[in-house]
C-alpha cells in the first residue's frame, strides 16, 4: 500500500462473493424499523479480530452510493439499517479540548514548544486525548474524536496572527513537538486510536491578510527543506491521521486542490483522512474568493481527486456537498471508485477509533472523570512552569525569596486576570499571577491593573457616556451630567497598534457592538468578530473621536461608518460618519500609572505583568501590525521601575516582542505565553525558585519590524528569514533562555550515530539545561543556513552533577535539496558541528569531513523545469495546470531566472521552451540578466495561462563552456520547461 493511493472495490478483498451474499442475508437481522442489531457478529466490520482493511472493505460493500457520499461531509449522518451512529470530524484540541465545556487548559502551543521537552508534550497530548474520550461518553454537540490539532506550520514570521497556534520557526523542532503531541493524542498504537489528530494547515500558511486569495510561493528548496519537514515526521511516525488543507493558494493553485494532499499518503502505510478548512470548498467556485472552478460539482470533484476526503463547509448542512458530489458522479467528473477511496479513508479512521468494536474498543472505557482531573491540573502547572523563558536576570533579581520578599506588589493589566484564546477550552478555574504569588507567600499581595479609569464627556452637550449597572449591561447613552458615578467610568486597556478595550466600572463588563448599539455585557473580548475594540483618536483641539475597531470593520464587506455618536433622542450611541461623530473630552478619574506606583512603593519587590489580549492584535484572520509592547504598558513598567528598583517584568503574550528599550531598563524579565488555568501558580513557582526556569525561545526575537521582509514573502532562503538565514543582530536568539544555574560543556566526541558531550551543573541549585546541536556547511554549491538545528535534549542536573548526552546526527541529516537533479544530496566537504545553549551561545564545537558527492554542472540539454532556478527577480510561481505542476510567471518586464553553473560544452545552438500566457520575448543571456545575449525567442502568446506553445531560438557561438545562464522574460509570460541543445 505504501506509495500508492488506496482504491477500493465494492466487495471486500478475500471474501468470496457467495459467502458475502450469505453474510448479507444472514447478517442483516433488521427489525420492523429497518435497524440492524448494532453488534451483530455476522458483520465483519464489527469483528475486531479481522484486519482494519478487511473490516473497512466489508462495511464499504454494504453501503449504497448515496450512503457513501453522505460520509464525505463533516457531519456524517447515522445509517440506522447498519446500526452506524453519526460521526463528526473536527474537535478543536490545540492545547486542550475546546468548545465542549470546562476542560483542562494547558499553555498555548508556542508555550508548550518552549519547554523543548517532547516527553512532557507527549504527556500533555495524552491528557488531551483522554479528555476528548471523556467527552465522547456523552457525545455533546460538537463532539468528535477526529481532532484538529496540532498546527505545524513553521513560524517563519512572528507577525502571523496565528503565531500562538504553532510551535517554532524551525521545522525540526516543530515536527518534534508535533510528533510528541500527536503520539499522546493517538495513544501510540496506530491500529487502535485514542483520537485521530489532524495536522493544520497544509501548506504554506503563514499570513492572515487576504488569506484565501494570496499565493505562497514555495520553490523546491523551500518546500523540501522547510515546509514539508514540519509535516512529514508526524505522519511517518503515525502520530497524525491526516491533514487539513489551508485556505491560501500554493504556487498559484488553491491548497484545497493541491495534489500533494494525495502524494503525502506515500509517507505512511496507514490510511489518512484529509479534510478541508471551514468553507474552503465554497472559495473555489465562481461565487467564492478564488473562482478556480465554475460550479461546486467541478470544485468538489477536483478536491476529492486531489486527496481530500471530508468537506468542511456549510456548517451542519451537508446537502450542498452531497448534491454536488452526486452530480459530479452522474456527469462523469468522478467515478464511484473516487467516492469509495475517500469514504474508505474515513471509515478506516472510524474503525481504528474503535467505533465498531464492542464497548468502543481499547479506549472506550475512558469516562468524564478524567476531565480536569487532579493529575491533569498538576500537569498543566508543570507545563506552564517549564515553558517560562527567563530573558534577563541581572544582579540576582530572581529568584525572589519567599522568606524575605513578604511584601510584594503585583501590578499590570494582566496581574489579576487570565485570558483565553480562540481555540482555548473553557477554564474550569483561573489562578491569576496575583493569586499565585499570594498563595506562594501565604499572605495577600497588593495589586493594581495599572490602567486609567476615564469618563467621556461630549464636548458640545456636556453629557457623559453612561453604561448600565446590571449584570447584562445596557446600551451606552449620553445622559449623565457628571462623572461621579461608576456608570460613567470606564477602564481603558491599551493593547497596542492604537487599539483599546473599555471595561465598564458599573458592572465589570467590556463594552462591545451589539446590533445597532454598544453594550457593556462581555466578560472578556472575544468571538469570531471581536466587537469590543475601539480607538481613542486625539484631535488637534485636544478632544477625542471614539472609533469602533471591531474585526468586522477590517473585512472587505464592511462599508458602514465607524465612529461613535448619539443616534437617537435618548442619546443612545451608534455608528455615525466622522463628520457626525461626537467630540469627547477625556476625564481621567484615576491614573493607572499613579495607582501602580503607589502600590509598589517601598515594597520588597514589584512584579509587573504586561502583554497581550489573545483576541486582539494577532489572532486568526488578523496579522499583527507591529511587534512592540503597547505604549501605555511600556510607560507603566518604566514608572514602576522608577518607583521600585526591585522590579520584575513578566511579559505574557503569544509571540516575539520588540520590547524597545525596556529590556535594558529592568533587572529581570520573564516571558510566558498565555499558559492556561495554572498560570499564576506556575509563575510563582518560577519567580520564587521552586522551579528553575529552562524554557527556551522557539523563534528569533527581532529588534524591529525592519528586520523582516513582507509577510507575504515565503522564500526564507532569498529573504534571509529565521535564525537559519538572518544575518542581523537579534534581540534574543533562537533557542535562548536563562537559568538560575550555570552549566559547563565539555568537548564534543564522535560516536557512531552522532556526538556526545558532557554537561555539568556548576550552579548551586538543581536545574535543567537545553542542549542544542547545530550544523553549518562551510562550502556548498548552494546558499546554506548559517546554522541548522539537528538535535536537542533537555537534561536535569543536580548541583555539581555531570551527565554525558548523546545527540544523534547522521550523514543523511546533512542533506539539502539539489534543484539541478531534484534529489536530496550530501555534498562532500567540511561541516561545523556546534553545541550550545542557544543558536548564538555555542559552547563546544568540532568539524566533520563528510564523504558525499559533488553536485555536477547543470545539464541544460535535458528538459529543465523552470521552477528549479537558482535565483530570480520579478517572478511568481504559478500553476502549470489546474491539476498539477508549477510554472514560473513573469510579474514584470525583464523578470529573470538564473540557472547557475551550466555546462554548455563545446556549444549549444538551440533554445526551446514551453510557454503560455502573454506574447513577448525571452532573452537568453550569460553571466547576468544584462550579460552577453546569446539568443532571443519570441512567444506569440496563447491567450490562456493553461495553453502552452513551444518557442525556439537559435543561439550564438558564445553559448559554450561552463556558464551561469539567465532567462529574461516579458511580463505576463509563463515558462514551464526549457532546454538548450
Amino acid at each position: 500500500m505504501k506509495g500508492k493511493r488506496r482504491r477500493r472495490t465494492t466487495v471486500g478483498r478475500g471474501v468470496p462473493a457467495l459467502a458475502l451474499g450469505l453474510t448479507l442475508v444472514a447478517g442483516l437481522g433488521v427489525t420492523a424499523t429497518g435497524t440492524a442489531a448494532a453488534d451483530d457478529a455476522a458483520y465483519a466490520f464489527r469483528n475486531p479480530k479481522l484486519s482494519v482493511d478487511r473490516r473497512v472493505d466489508d462495511l464499504l460493500s454494504r453501503l449504497t452510493l448515496d450512503e457513501k457520499i453522505s460520509l464525505l461531509h463533516q457531519y456524517q449522518p447515522a445509517i440506522p439499517r447498519l446500526g452506524i451512529r453519526s460521526f463528526k470530524t473536527g474537535t478543536e484540541a490545540l492545547h486542550g479540548v475546546a468548545w465542549l465545556g470546562e476542560t483542562t487548559v494547558f499553555p498555548q502551543a508556542v508555550g508548550l514548544a518552549s519547554t523543548w521537552d517532547p516527553a512532557l508534550v507527549k504527556q500533555v497530548g495524552a491528557a488531551v486525548g483522554d479528555e476528548a474520550r471523556g467527552f465522547q461518553q456523552e457525545r455533546p454537540a460538537g463532539w468528535g474524536l477526529n481532532l484538529w490539532a496540532p498546527v505545524v506550520n513553521p513560524l517563519r514570521d512572528p507577525r502571523w496572527g496565528r503565531n500562538e497556534e504553532g510551535y517554532s520557526e524551525d521545522p525540526y523542532l516543530t515536527s518534534s513537538m508535533a510528533t510528541a503531541y500527536g503520539t499522546g493524542l493517538t495513544g501510540g498504537d496506530p491500529d487502535h486510536l485514542k483520537t485521530a489528530p489532524t495536522l493544520k494547515h497544509f501548506l504554506g500558511n503563514n499570513n492572515e491578510v487576504d488569506r484565501t486569495t494570496t499565493s505562497s510561493d514555495l520553490r523546491p528548496r523551500v518546500l523540501k527543506e522547510y515546509e514539508e519537514p514540519a509535516f512529514r515526521p508526524s505522519i511517518e511516525a503515525d502520530a497524525a491521521t491526516g491533514v487539513m488543507s489551508s485556505y491560501n493558494l500554493v504556487n498559484g493553485r488553491p491548497a484545497t486542490v493541491n495534489p500533494a494532499l494525495d502524494d503525502l499518503r506515500t509517507w505512511t502505510s496507514h490510511d489518512l483522512l484529509n479534510v478541508t478548512d471551514a468553507y474552503a470548498p465554497n472559495n473555489l467556485i465562481g461565487t467564492g474568493s478564488q473562482k478556480y472552478y465554475g460550479t461546486l460539482a467541478e470544485g468538489n470533484a477536483a478536491t476529492l481527486k486531489a486527496g481530500i476526503d471530508s468537506f468542511t463547509t456549510d456548517d451542519a448542512n451537508s446537502q450542498p456537498t452531497t448534491r454536488a458530489v452526486t452530480a459530479a458522479v452522474s456527469s462523469g467528473l468522478l467515478k464511484e471508485s473516487d467516492v469509495d477511496a475517500a469514504a474508505g479513508h474515513i471509515l478506516n479512521i472510524r474503525v481504528r477509533l474503535g467505533e465498531f468494536d464492542p464497548g468502543g474498543g481499547k479506549y472506550g472505557s475512558i469516562d468524564k472523570s478524567v476531565i480536569n482531573s487532579p493529575a491533569h491540573q498538576r500537569l498543566a502547572r508543570k507545563a506552564a512552569a517549564d515553558a517560562a523563558v527567563l530573558l534577563k536576570n541581572s544582579g540576582g533579581a530572581l529568584p525572589l525569596k519567599a522568606s524575605v520578599s513578604q511584601d510584594v506588589a503585583v501590578v499590570g493589566p494582566l496581574a489579576d486576570t487570565l485570558y483565553t484564546d480562540w481555540y482555548s477550552g473553557t477554564l474550569p478555574y483561573a489562578v491569576t499571577p496575583a493569586e499565585g504569588i499570594s498563595a506562594k507567600l501565604g499572605t495577600p499581595v497588593t495589586s493594581s491593573e495599572g490602567v486609567d479609569r476615564i469618563a467621556l464627556k461630549n464636548a458640545q452637550t456636556g453629557e457623559y457616556v453612561t453604561a448600565g449597572t446590571d449584570a447584562d449591561g445596557e446600551a451606552l447613552q449620553e445622559s449623565a451630567a457628571s462623572s461621579g458615578t461608576a456608570a460613567t467610568q470606564f477602564d481603558v486597556f491599551d493593547w497596542g497598534a492604537g487599539i483599546v478595550t473599555l471595561r465598564s466600572a458599573a458592572n465589570g463588563k467590556y463594552v462591545g457592538a451589539k446590533g445597532s448599539s454598544f453594550v457593556n455585557d462581555q466578560v472578556q473580548p472575544g468571538g469570531w468578530f471581536v466587537q469590543q475594540q475601539f480607538s481613542l483618536e486625539e484631535q488637534a483641539d485636544g478632544t477625542y473621536l471614539l472609533r469602533y475597531a471591531g474585526y468586522e470593520t477590517r473585512e472587505p464587506w464592511w462599508s458602514g461608518p465607524v465612529y461613535l455618536g448619539p443616534t437617537g433622542d435618548d442619546g443612545t450611541l451608534g455608528l455615525v460618519t466622522e463628520a457626525e461623530a461626537a467630540r469627547y473630552t477625556k476625564d481621567v478619574v484615576r491614573s493607572g500609572a499613579e495607582e501602580a506606583v503607589a502600590a509598589v512603593r517601598d515594597k520588597d519587590a514589584a512584579v509587573v505583568v504586561v502583554g497581550s489580549m489573545p483576541a486582539i492584535n494577532g489572532r486568526e484572520n488578523h496579522d499583527r501590525e507591529d511587534m512592540s509592547l503597547a505604549p501605555s504598558q511600556e510607560a507603566l513598567v518604566k514608572a514602576v521601575r522608577a518607583a521600585n528598583p526591585k522590579t520584575v517584568v513578566v511579559v505574557e503574550n503569544s509571540y516575539p516582542t520588540t520590547l524597545g528599550a525596556l529590556q535594558k531598563e529592568v533587572p529581570a524579565l520573564l516571558w510566558t505565553t498565555h499558559a492556561g488555568q495554572e498560570t499564576g501558580n506556575a509563575l510563582a513557582d518560577v519567580l520564587f525558585g521552586d522551579v528553575n526556569p529552562a524554557g527556551r525561545l522557539t523563534q528569533t526575537w527581532y529588534k524591529s519590524e525592519a528586520d523582516l521582509p513582507s509577510i507575504l514573502e515565503y522564500d526564507n532562503i532569498k529573504h534571509d528569514r529565521t535564525y537559519q538565514y538572518f544575518k542581523g543582530d537579534p534581540l534574543y536568539a533562537f533557542g535562548y533562555g536563562l537559568s538560575y544555574s550555570s552549566f559547563r560543556y565539555g568537548k564534543l566526541k564522535r560516536f557512531d550515530d552522532g556526538y556526545e558531550v558532557a554537561v555539568t551543573n556548576t550552579g548551586k541549585r538543581a536545574g535543567d539545561e537545553v542542549v542544542q546541536l547545530y550544523t553549518h556547511q562551510r562550502v556548498s554549491r548552494d546558499k546554506q543556513p548559517l546554522k541548522q538545528l539537528e538535535a536537542f535534549q533537555r537534561v536535569s542536573l543536580k548541583p555539581g552533577q555531570t551527565k554525558t548526552l548523546k545527540l544523534r546526527l547522521t550523514t543523511k541529516d546533512l542533506a539539502h535539496w539539489d534543484v539541478t537533479r531534484s534529489k536530496w544530496v550530501v555534498e562532500t566537504g567540511t561541516y561545523d558541528i556546534l553545541v550550545g545553549a542557544s543558536s548564538e551561545d555555542i559552547r563546544s564545537r568540532t568539524s566533520l569531513k563528510a564523504r558525499g558527492e559533488t553536485i555536477p554542472a547543470r545539464n541544460l540539454s535535458r528538459v529543465t523545469r523552470a521552477e528549479n532556478f537558482d535565483d530570480y527577480e520579478g517572478v511568481r510561481l504559478v500553476d502549470e495546470s489546474k491539476v498539477r505542476g508549477t510554472s514560473v510567471g513573469a510579474s514584470a518586464d525583464r523578470a529573470w531566472l538564473e540557472f547557475a553553473d551550466a555546462q554548455l560544452g563545446s556549444g549549444v545552438t538551440m533554445f526551446s521552451a514551453r510557454m503560455a500566457g502573454a506574447a513577448g520575448k525571452v532573452e537568453i543571456r550569460l553571466g547576468s540578466p544584462t550579460g552577453t545575449l546569446i539568443g532571443t525567442a519570441t512567444a506569440s502568446g496563447t491567450g490562456s495561462v493553461y495553453t502552452y506553445e513551444t518557442v525556439n531560438a537559435s543561439l550564438s557561438a558564445a553559448a559554450k563552456g561552463r556558464q551561469d545562464v539567465y532567462l529574461v522574460l516579458s511580463k505576463g509570460q509563463r515558462l514551464s520547461t526549457f532546454s538548450l541543445r
